[in-house]
């Protein structure tokens, strides 16, 4: 993971982001943006080892990280966009939104930001670079990777209690079977996005 150096770190700001919930039938899509050390040692912290896509780790795993990565990271924050702007200007410009919140909530100049996945962010001030599978060969990617899931699913347990009966704090929002099966039964909720065919065609 190596890509900040690559970026020209430490003499410019790198800030990595990712995104989490962009597959969801329900809530919103959220975002994280890090900005590590310019010095970074392993040995002196080796739970940055464990540090990887947060796809590939257990929820436990993720809880324990997301305060350790917080609290060593230089900048870090997390922004989402709602159902409502998913619903209006469709998932993908919704992601590219709760980007570049989460990096507005730095508050400090960036020069370049590292972005999984294909595209390059738009409408920021700096450029950037996208990476496929970036959340696990950068580490400022992945580090937001976990933060923004943590931060999400922890959401999506609150929204369970409000909106019973859909098991959000199992499936987080996710197209499960179960999930299907729920809206079926229940119908869409006011946390649903409606855009979604899956949900579209209950309306």
């Amino acid at each position: 993971m190596d890509w900040e150096t690559k970026c020209g770190h430490p003499l410019k700001i790198v800030a990595g982001v990712d995104e989490v919930g962009r597959g969801c039938l329900a809530g919103p899509v959220v975002a994280a943006a890090v900005v590590l050390p310019a010095e970074i040692s392993f040995e002196a912290n080796p739970w940055l080892l464990k540090v990887t896509d947060s796809k590939l780790l257990t929820a436990k795993k993720r809880e324990e990280l997301a305060p350790l990565i917080s609290s060593w990271a230089l900048y870090s924050d997390v922004a989402f966009a709602s159902i409502e702007e998913i619903d209006s200007i469709n998932i993908h410009h919704a992601s590219q939104l709760a980007m570049r919140r989460a990096l507005k909530k730095l508050n400090v100049g960036i020069d370049h930001v590292v972005i999984d996945g294909k595209f390059k962010l738009s409408g920021i001030s700096c450029d950037s670079t996208a990476i496929v599978k970036g959340d696990r060969k950068c580490l400022s990617i992945a580090c937001a990777s976990i933060l923004a899931k943590v931060w999400r699913d922890n959401l999506m347990v609150r929204l369970d209690e409000e909106y019973p009966g859909y098991d959000f704090a199992i499936h987080k929002g996710y197209p499960t079977p179960a999930h299907t099966e729920a809206l079926k039964k229940r119908g869409v909720s006011p946390i649903h996005r409606r855009s979604f065919a899956p949900v579209a065609k209950l309306l």
